[in-house]
C-alpha cells in the first residue's frame, strides 16, 4: 500500500494516541504512550484488516509508527524500545496504573518476549505446548 494512504490511515489512531496521553496541552505521560504504542502495535499484528491493512503492509507500518513515536519518545526504535518499557518494573507499575485486564497484560507481554527475545520466546512457546495439549 503507499505510504501516504497508510499514514491517512494510521493518522487517526496515533492522534488519539497522544491526545489520550496528554496530560497538559504541550506534555505526554510517556510512560501512558508506551502503553498505548505497544497496544496497537500488537493490535495491528493480530489484526491489520482492522484498518484495511495487508500483513505485507506492516513494515512500512512500523516505520510509519517509530517515526511518528519518535517524536514523543525520542528514540529511533519506539516500538522495541516500548515493549522494553513494557517488561520493566516501570511498566508493570504502569499497567497497574491503567487497571489493564488480565488479557491485556497477557497479550503486551507475549509480545514483549516475541519482540524482545525471539528465540526464548520460540523455546518458551515450545515448552508451553510440550505442557498443554490445547496449544498442539
Amino acid at each position: 500500500m503507499d505510504l501516504d494512504l497508510l499514514r491517512v490511515k494510521l493518522g487517526p489512531v496515533l492522534d488519539q494516541m497522544r491526545n489520550n496521553s496528554a496530560v497538559a496541552e504541550s506534555f505526554v505521560d510517556k510512560n501512558r504512550y508506551q502503553l498505548f504504542l505497544c497496544t496497537l502495535w500488537s493490535n495491528l499484528v493480530l489484526e491489520p484488516e482492522q484498518l484495511d491493512l495487508e500483513v505485507e503492509d506492516l513494515e512500512h507500518v512500523l516505520d510509519i509508527v517509530n517515526e511518528e513515536a519518535k517524536k514523543i519518545l525520542g528514540y529511533d526504535d519506539s516500538v522495541t524500545q516500548s515493549f522494553r518499557f513494557i517488561s520493566s518494573p516501570a511498566g508493570e507499575q504502569e499497567m497497574n496504573r491503567a487497571k489493564l485486564p488480565r488479557n491485556h497484560r497477557d497479550m503486551l507481554t507475549y509480545f514483549s518476549s516475541m519482540i524482545l527475545d525471539p528465540e526464548g520466546h520460540k523455546k518458551w512457546m515450545e515448552q508451553v505446548k510440550e505442557e498443554n495439549p490445547r496449544f498442539r
